[in-house]
């Protein structure tokens, strides 16, 4: 399904929020998520359904110096 994520038109292949997650290859990443508007907690994406045309916005962290 097309998905708007940080700005841009991603076609992925998910029904949750935890799956979309997966699916970008940031499982066990520190991630911050926003969902329309809305921020998720980590444990609200198994539950989480996406559906198309959602606008995310994912943030995650990296560590250096």
């Amino acid at each position: 399904m097309k998905l708007m994520i940080n700005g841009g038109e991603r076609e992925v292949d998910a029904r949750t929020m935890a799956e979309v997650i997966d699916r970008l290859g940031l499982s066990g990443k520190p991630v911050v998520a926003e969902v329309n508007g809305h921020v998720l907690v980590a444990e609200e994406w198994e539950a989480f359904p996406v559906s198309p045309g959602m606008v995310i916005e994912l943030v995650h962290f990296v560590g250096g110096g």
